[in-house]
């Protein structure tokens, strides 16, 4: 199957067109969002105690994330498979690295990465190739690395499609998606639920995982 023909391709050239509105939209974005907020700033304190290495965003659109991560004092970079989302990346945060690359087969060594942010990155992945991905994600990140999932729960049901704005994106019961990555080779840290703000139509997941084979 080749890039333009797949899921791929597809969300790559939906971001693309969008890029710049979508940056507009959500640069202020985690402003609002206490919760959001006190989630990546327990993935940073985590995320430190791994030891030397950087953090990768994995997913980064227009780099808001990325950037945030950067000012709670980790060394981070961001990837994208959205050329256009890269190029505003770079534009609005010069002093930040950003790449254009596909989560799900990174051009990084075993064991290179502290700590990997998917912040509602992996919502347009096929069901079928989550495992994949979090396969992908457990290849690199170190021993004790910690991993940090954003996603839209889909409460009480199966996996489920919807019409996100860009593209096809699906919904997750948390303890599916969670047993999902346990299979992968992560330990379950903490999860973290929030109710739908005014305009957002469903809630928000958090999962935050670790490689460590054991907790506590």
């Amino acid at each position: 199957m080749t890039r333009s023909s797949s899921h791929l391709g597809t969300t790559a050239e939906a971001y693309d067109a969008i890029a710049v509105r979508y940056a507009d939209l959500v640069r202020d974005e985690l402003d609002a969002l206490p919760l959001d907020r006190a989630v990546l700033a327990a993935f940073t304190e985590l995320a430190r105690t791994t030891g030397p290495g950087p953090v990768a965003e994995l997913g980064c659109g227009p780099g808001r994330v990325t950037a945030h991560l950067r000012n709670l004092g980790l060394e981070v970079f961001g990837v994208d498979l959205s050329p256009v989302m890269i190029d505003i990346a770079r534009e609005t945060h010069p002093d930040l690295r950003f790449e254009v690359g596909s989560m799900d087969a990174l051009d990084l060594a075993d064991g290179t990465l502290r700590g990997i942010v998917a912040w509602y990155s992996v919502i347009h992945t096929p069901p079928r190739d989550i495992p994949s991905y979090f396969a992908e994600f457990r290849r690199v990140l170190a021993p004790g690395g910690h991993l940090l999932l954003g996603f839209f729960e889909s409460a009480g049901g199966p996996v489920t499609p919807f019409d996100h704005k860009v593209t096809t994106a699906y919904r997750w019961p948390i303890d599916d998606l969670a047993d999902l990555a346990v299979e992968a080779g992560f330990a379950e840290v903490g999860r973290m639920l929030r109710e739908p703000r005014e305009g957002e139509r469903f809630r928000r997941g958090h999962l935050l995982m670790s490689t460590a084979e054991h907790l506590g």
